[in-house]
């Protein structure tokens, strides 16, 4: 297994794709589909003596552009099979377009966050200046559910569903002593690792809500996934962005901790001030927000709102949400972790 490390200035940058290369050959992700990234793809696999006509198949962990891009131009060089989660699967095959390219499923979002319209014009200008290059050309997909294993550049991959950053996450559990040329991060004991999307990331928490506007509840689906994280005890998770996490478990409690801060942030800022918009508590958190981050900012608020209106928490009055239980307990409306104690306490 080889890392090729991708740019990319439009999101968060620093993408992961890997390389398998077994008795076939695969890639895990693939990068934006921007000129340079490509390049840097097409590079990268060339250290290796691969080109993309030489891939056999690419297992995607969600369908964001910045992971499946470039999925449809790999497939259209040599026939890729491309495979992808159904829940995900009609933003890779182009039969759905994403919040980026809809401007109805825009106006409907934007009116349940209470965005105010300049903020509105600010976002869609940056998603007109981005999007004609993110997606790439659509990819013919096999779908695979939960649980589904798929044998790609000679491993065995196990689709683990991990909704919440977007409805089809799922990441990839795989028995690392079959990985050619890849060397278990627990040594000789090891016997699971997981290929994570964005599920997990090493420096900064996934965002929920703004990532896809079509998950349900999705702040109670992505805590259930990082319990779900927690329960496997991976040895190691290779996430979609910057460097390999040697402790996934710790990693996806302190995420799952972190939403409990924000939480009590939130239910401070009702308190404080009273009844608020999605996008006045995003205020209140986040400061002024730039590009993608206007989207983002705004949906993570919902999403620890809506959370909490499912709890009975909140209640919500048209666009606002108004506090109707002052003094809830914030640690029952998440799910519990065996490593919750190992975790330091601080937001992060």
């Amino acid at each position: 297994m080889k890392r090729i490390q991708l740019g990319n200035t439009v999101f968060e940058g620093e993408n992961d794709a890997y390389l398998l290369d077994g008795e076939t050959t695969a890639l895990v992700d693939t990068g934006v589909a921007l000129s340079d990234v490509r390049a840097e793809l097409e590079a990268g696999l060339a250290e290796h003596g691969y080109s993309f006509a030489d891939v056999d198949a690419v297992a995607l962990t969600h369908w964001h552009p910045d992971h499946a891009g470039l999925a449809g131009e790999i497939q259209a060089e040599g026939g890729a099979d491309v495979y992808v989660h159904a829940a995900d699967a009609p933003l890779v095959d182009g039969s759905e377009p994403p919040l980026f390219l809809d401007r109805d499923l825009q106006r409907e979002t934007f009116d349940r966050w209470g965005m105010p319209e300049p903020d509105r014009e600010r976002l869609t200008a940056f998603f007109d200046a981005v999007s004609a290059d993110l997606s790439g050309r659509p990819a013919d997909v096999t779908t695979f559910g939960d649980g589904d294993a798929i044998e790609v550049g000679g491993v065995e991959l196990e689709a683990v569903h991990l909704p919440g950053h977007t409805a089809g996450l799922t990441g990839f559990a795989f028995d690392p002593r079959a990985v050619t040329g890849h060397e278990p991060v627990g040594g000789a004991d090891a016997t699971e690792e997981l290929f994570a999307g964005d599920a997990l990331l090493p420096r900064y928490t996934p965002n929920v809500g703004g990532a896809d506007v079509r998950v349900d509840a999705p702040l109670a689906a992505y805590a259930e996934s990082l319990a779900r994280i927690v329960a496997r005890d991976f040895d190691a998770a290779h996430p979609g962005h910057r460097e390999r996490i040697d402790e996934p478990g710790l990693r996806a409690a302190t995420i799952l901790d972190h939403h409990r801060h924000r939480t009590r942030r939130v239910l401070d800022v009702l308190a404080d001030g009273g009844p608020a918009t999605a996008w006045e508590v995003s205020a209140a958190l986040f400061g002024e927000l730039s590009e993608i981050h206007v989207l983002h900012g705004p949906g993570e608020a919902f999403a620890h709102l809506d959370h909490l209106a499912d709890a009975g928490v909140v209640e919500r009055d048209g666009t606002a949400y108004r506090l109707v239980d002052p003094e809830p307990d914030v640690d029952a409306l998440f799910p519990t972790t065996p490593l919750d104690d190992a975790v330091d306490g601080s937001e992060g």
